[in-house]
C-alpha cells in the first residue's frame, strides 16, 4: 500500500499517519525525518543536504527527491509507505511519479483531509490554550498569525496537487473536521475500496 496524505497544516495528517503505521505496519515517510536520517547516516545525498543546511540555505527539490528515492529503496518500504508532507509542489509530484515508475511500482491512492479553514484556525488556538493550561510548551506554529501564513503557503504551493491527483483518478477526500476516530474509519474505508480496485485491475 503506497499512499499520500494531503491536507493543510493542522488537518491531522500526522495523527492519521501514525494510526496507519500501527494498523498496517508500513512506515510513515516525512521529509524532515528523512533528511535528518540521511545526514546522520552520512549517505552521499545526506552529505549534500548537510552542506546546504550548514550554509543556511534551503535544501533543493533535487536533493529532497534523491533522499525520498533512497528511502523508498529500504527494506521496510517493500510492502508500502505513507508519504506525509511530501510532495509539496507539482514539481515534486512529477518526481514521485518518475521514481515510482522507474521501480515498477505505483501510488495506490491520495487521501485528502478536507477541512474548513476558519474552524482549523480555531482548532489551533484551542490546542495552544490546552497546552498552556496543562503547563506544556506551546508549539511555535500554534500561533494564529504563524499558522495563517503556513496556510497561505499551502494554498499557493501544495493545493494545486488536489487537481493534479484528481485528474489521475487517485484523489479521495475524507472529512478532516470529523472526530479523529471517524476520520480513521473513513480513511480505512477508502483504502479498502482502493485495494479492491487495485486487485480487480490486476
Amino acid at each position: 500500500m503506497r499512499l499520500i496524505l494531503l491536507g493543510p497544516p493542522g488537518a491531522g495528517k500526522g495523527t492519521q499517519a501514525q494510526r496507519l503505521v500501527e494498523k498496517h505496519g508500513i512506515p510513515q515517510l516525512s521529509t524532515g525525518d528523512m533528511l535528518r536520517a540521511a545526514v546522520q547516516a552520512g549517505t552521499e545525498v545526506g552529505k549534500r543536504a548537510k552542506a546546504v543546511m550548514d550554509a543556511g540555505e534551503l535544501v533543493s527539490d533535487a536533493i529532497v527527491n534523491a533522499i525520498v528515492a533512497e528511502r523508498i529503496d529500504q527494506p521496510d518500504c517493500a510492502r508500502g509507505f505513507i508519504l506525509d508532507g511530501y510532495p509539496r509542489t507539482l514539481v515534486q509530484a512529477d518526481a514521485v511519479e518518475a521514481m515510482l515508475k522507474e521501480r515498477g511500482i505505483a501510488l495506490d491512492t491520495v487521501v485528502e483531509l478536507v477541512v474548513d479553514d476558519k474552524a482549523l484556525v480555531g482548532r489551533i488556538v484551542k490546542r495552544a490554550e490546552d497546552a498552556k493550561a496543562a503547563g506544556q510548551p506551546v508549539r511555535k506554529d500554534d500561533n494564529p498569525a504563524v499558522f495563517e501564513e503556513r496556510l497561505r503557503e499551502y494554498y499557493k504551493k501544495t493545493a494545486p496537487l488536489i487537481g493534479y491527483y484528481y485528474a489521475k483518478g487517485k484523489l479521495r477526500g475524507v472529512d478532516g473536521m470529523a472526530s479523529i476516530d471517524a476520520v480513521t474509519t473513513e480513511i480505512e474505508a477508502v483504502l479498502a475500496t482502493t485495494v479492491k480496485v487495485a486487485a480487480t485491475a490486476k
